[in-house]
């Protein structure tokens, strides 16, 4: 008897300290700029890139010679300097697929609160990439992305990815109420639930990329699991009017997208976009149904997973995998409840 509890109390041993190295694992994907000075770089000019926006090393590796340049302060031969030394800090080459997949291994996926809805998506929203949901008003989308803010904070064995979450709102729907209602139902602190959510409000397109880089900067100080923007394409649709200038509207919105992009790979973070959609006059009228998402090929190419949602009887609602690298297309039933994103009901 004495030996089974000896034999468990190790096992749990074990566990834990897997767990805490799993732990340090996330907390160290990416390198603060402070690293550049044991390299002789100047604090002067580590502090001229951070308020440019760029926080990491893996910041300056990915950004082109032309962006860097365009910093105050930093010259061209600094800038080759800089470039010189993160090739060393930043693997930056080709790898086999092999050590590609054992990357891969280390990316947690984030419970959406739905055993069926988990299942669709394999585990549920991957980190590292983005994930877009579109659909009509009244699916859903806003209450994804609150229970997503929760269930991010939750422990990596409980489906969380054990991290803070940013929330851009740029419709106004955000309701910090709702949160103490989910962090209830999963059994959290409701006060520590709200303390962990980094919200604010874009007012316009300019706004919404400025975000951004303020996400950046509070990213590079502490562990944040997720990033949520609700919704991405709503300001750039009023910002932008008319054909004449659908042109200047895609190629902000793609920058947009684009920068998303790199905090997902440079942070590890799961980004979770809502989108809306309008009317197809080229569908066909007895089709089941007849809108698209909005934003088109930009925002198609630079969503990793795209689910379109849909409504159900009463508050069960229907997503469906419409876009994706690895899942297979298919549907599963979730619900809409006080509580968040649930399972369905009957």
């Amino acid at each position: 008897m004495m030996e089974q509890q000896h034999q468990e109390e190790h096992y749990q041993q074990q566990m834990d300290e897997e767990e805490a190295e799993g732990e340090v694992e996330i907390n160290v994907s990416y390198q603060t700029l402070d690293t550049l000075q044991e390299h002789g770089i100047a604090a002067n000019d580590i502090q001229k890139l951070n308020d440019a926006g760029y926080h990491t090393v893996e910041s300056i590796a990915h950004a082109t010679v032309r962006k860097l340049s365009d910093v105050k302060g930093i010259s061209e031969a600094k800038v080759m300097k800089l470039k010189d030394l993160v090739k060393t800090m930043v693997p930056m080459d080709f790898k086999t697929a092999a050590d590609a997949l054992e990357d891969r291994k280390s990316l947690v996926s984030l419970t959406t609160g739905s055993v069926e809805l988990d299942k669709l998506l394999e585990g549920g929203i991957e980190t590292g990439s983005l994930t877009e949901v579109f659909g009509e008003f009244r699916t859903g989308k806003t209450q994804f992305c609150h229970t997503l803010c929760v269930t991010c904070q939750m422990s990596i064995t409980d489906g969380g990815a054990e991290g803070k979450a940013i929330y851009i709102d740029t419709e106004g729907t955000f309701r910090p109420k709702r949160l103490q209602e989910i962090a209830e139902r999963f059994g959290m602190d409701p006060a520590v639930a709200l303390d962990n959510v980094a919200y604010a409000r874009a007012h316009n397109s300019e706004h919404q990329m400025e975000l951004l880089k303020m996400a950046a900067a509070i990213m590079a100080q502490d562990r944040y699991a997720l990033i949520v923007v609700d919704s991405a394409t709503a300001l750039y649709r009023t910002d932008f009017c008319g054909r004449g200038e659908l042109s200047e509207r895609q190629m902000q919105m793609g920058q947009f997208l684009r920068q998303l992009t790199r905090l997902a790979e440079e942070f590890g973070v799961a980004v979770f976009l809502t989108n809306q959609v309008v009317a197809d006059p080229g569908a066909m009228s007895f089709a089941k149904d007849s809108t698209k998402p909005i934003g088109g090929n930009i925002m198609a190419h630079a969503s990793t997973t795209r689910l379109r949602l849909r409504k159900g009887r009463g508050d069960n609602r229907l997503c469906t995998v419409f876009d994706s690298p690895t899942l297979p297309e298919a549907d599963a039933q979730f619900a809409v409840g006080p509580k968040g994103i649930c399972d369905a009901t009957e």
